[in-house]
């Protein structure tokens, strides 16, 4: 039996799944991510589950035709990750250490968020494209961009952080990342919040909003509903996101964008303010482009890490 292993490293815990070459899920599961003493045992406990599983269904490495890891930072096309706070590393080659530790020999690895984008690409939102933009709106705004079917990594593997895109100028308060004015600062879910605060805080209007708890949903739902204030926060949010994806588009020209993460949860109503607004700040030769929802959820991982190493 020829088997894959998909590995998707998180903060709190590490995903784990076993496919078929044809991306036949087999069986999935998770461990904690133990970050003790800088991470070091992480890799050591995947490597055991590993055995584990495969002793479970008595198999051997020799049936492992690879293993990919997507992991939280920078990693270079070689495996080589350029520290990941969250996790305590720092910069080693992640790809060598785990062939040592799991024997097997065909193992890749890459920054999370573009290995989710693989997945969509391979089985999700995007899949019958090999050029694909995703962006993941959850508690920040992350992404990855897949083109001919590969990641784009670039020279530091920090290529494809849509979230730090700058989309305002005139934005007083500073990113985590240290600048001003990126599209996480608005269309994170966080982010949301903050932005409909600051409408509130100098706007009188009724809006059933006030009387939620304020939330991206909440927002979402009355906008649904024609709140008057709730839309004109989710106009601001489709500018701001339409205006990053014909930055995008300008440079990589994709096929679909996929459009990921709890915030995404709006649904048709999210992609419509966001294409209207793409369309309005584009080239003629680039409107018109597909807007996807993601559909592997927390899935799009472990899926993306297999199709790294699938040859």
């Amino acid at each position: 039996m020829n088997i894959y292993f998909g590995i998707d490293i998180g903060g709190t815990t590490v995903k784990l799944g076993m496919f078929e070459k044809d991306g036949n899920l087999l069986e999935k599961w998770e461990i904690p991510t133990r970050k003790k003493n800088n991470g070091e045992y992480i890799l050591g406990d995947v490597a055991v589950s590993l055995k584990e599983k495969l002793a479970e269904n008595k198999l051997s490495t020799e049936d492992v035709l690879g293993a990919g890891i997507g992991v939280p930072g920078p990693v270079t096309e070689d495996g080589v990750v350029h520290q990941c706070p969250n996790l305590g590393w720092g910069i080693f080659n992640v790809a060598d250490q785990f062939r040592k530790l799991s024997g097997i020999e065909n193992v890749k690895a890459g920054n999370d968020a573009n290995v989710a984008a693989l997945g969509e690409m391979w089985l999700g939102g995007g899949k019958g494209s090999e050029n694909i933009v995703m962006i993941t709106l959850g508690t920040g705004v992350g992404g990855g961009v897949v083109l001919g079917g590969k990641i784009l990594t670039g020279d530091r593997g920090a290529a494809g952080e849509i979230g730090h895109l700058c989309v305002n100028y005139d934005e007083p308060d500073t990113c985590g990342c240290g600048k001003r004015g990126c599209l996480e600062q608005y269309a994170s879910a966080t982010g949301i919040v903050k932005e409909a605060k600051r409408l509130l805080a100098r706007d009188n209007r009724e809006t059933v909003i006030r009387k939620e708890h304020l939330s991206a949903k909440a927002i979402f739902d009355a906008a649904k509903e024609g709140d008057e204030v709730a839309v004109e926060l989710t106009e601001k949010l489709g500018w701001y996101l339409g205006l990053a994806c014909s930055y995008l588009a300008q440079i990589v020209d994709p096929e679909v964008f996929v459009i990921g993460g709890g915030v995404s949860r709006a649904g048709e109503f999210l992609l419509d303010v966001i294409r209207k607004n793409y369309d309005g700040n584009v080239m003629d030769a680039l409107k018109k482009k597909e807007f996807r929802l993601a559909t592997l959820g927390n899935d799009a991982g472990i899926c993306g890490a297999v199709k790294m190493v699938i040859a």
